[in-house]
C-alpha cells in the first residue's frame, strides 16, 4: 500500500502537475481491471477454502496457481513502469526509489508462493516440486516489467495514466486478497501488526531513498 502510494501514485501526481483526474481515472481503471479478470480466474481466498475429494482439491490448487499469477502481473507492470519512469530522466522518479518498490514487492512474493508451495506439499507433493510451482507463479513479474520497459517510447506520455493504474491494481489486491487473508486465522493481530510494520518501512524507504 505504501508502494502504491509513495512510488506510484505521488509521482504520477508530480508529473500531471498535481491534477488530480488524469490519476484517479488511471487508478479506478486498474481497480475495475483486476475486478473484471477476478470475475473470470477465481479470487485466492474464494480457491483457498476447503473441499472434499482428490478432483476437488486438484481444482482448488489449479484455481490458486491462476488466481496468484494472475494478481502478479500488475505487480511486474507496476515495477516496469517505474523503471521506465527513470530511465526517461523523470526526475519524480529516482533509482533508489525503483528498487525500493522492486525490494516490497519481492518481499511479500514470499506469502504468495506459499499460498501454492504449502497446499501442494500438505497434499503429498514433494518439496521440489512446491518450490519450482511457488517460484513459477512469480515469473510473470519480470516479464511483464521487461515487456514494460521494452515499451517505454510507447507509453512515455501514458506514465502517470500507467503508474496510477499500477497503483490501483496493486491496492485492488491489498484490499481483497492480501488483507483478508492476513485476518482469516486466529492471529488477525499479527496480519495487523505486520501490515503497520510493512507500511512503515516502506514509506521511510521511498522517502528517505527517493
Amino acid at each position: 500500500m505504501a508502494a502504491a502510494v509513495w512510488s506510484l501514485l505521488i509521482p504520477a501526481l508530480e508529473q500531471t502537475a498535481k491534477n488530480p483526474f488524469p490519476c484517479a481515472i488511471g487508478l479506478l481503471a486498474g481497480v475495475f481491471f483486476l475486478l473484471f479478470m477476478d470475475r473470470i480466474v477465481p479470487h485466492i481466498h474464494a480457491a483457498s477454502q476447503h473441499a472434499e475429494g482428490p478432483n476437488a482439491k486438484l481444482k482448488k490448487l489449479t484455481m490458486l496457481v491462476f488466481a496468484v499469477t494472475l494478481h502478479n502481473i500488475p505487480e511486474g507492470m507496476a515495477v516496469g513502469v517505474v523503471f521506465a519512469g527513470f530511465l526517461n530522466n523523470m526526475q519524480t522518479i529516482s533509482i533508489t526509489e525503483a528498487f525500493a518498490l522492486s525490494i516490497g514487492i519481492a518481499l511479500q512474493n514470499f506469502p504468495e508462493g506459499a499460498i501454492i508451495s504449502l497446499p501442494l506439499k500438505t497434499e503429498g507433493g514433494s518439496k521440489k516440486k512446491a518450490f519450482i510451482y511457488g517460484t513459477l507463479s512469480g515469473i510473470v513479474e519480470p516479464i511483464a516489467s521487461l515487456i514494460t520497459i521494452a515499451l517505454t517510447g510507447i507509453i512515455l506520455n501514458a506514465l502517470p495514466w500507467m503508474l496510477s493504474f499500477a497503483a490501483g491494481a496493486m491496492i485492488y489486491v491489498i484490499v481483497e486478497e492480501l488483507l483478508p487473508e492476513s485476518g482469516a486465522s486466529n492471529h488477525s493481530d499479527i496480519g495487523t501488526i505486520g501490515f503497520a510494520f510493512g507500511f512503515v518501512l516502506m514509506m521511510v524507504l521511498d522517502v528517505m531513498l527517493g
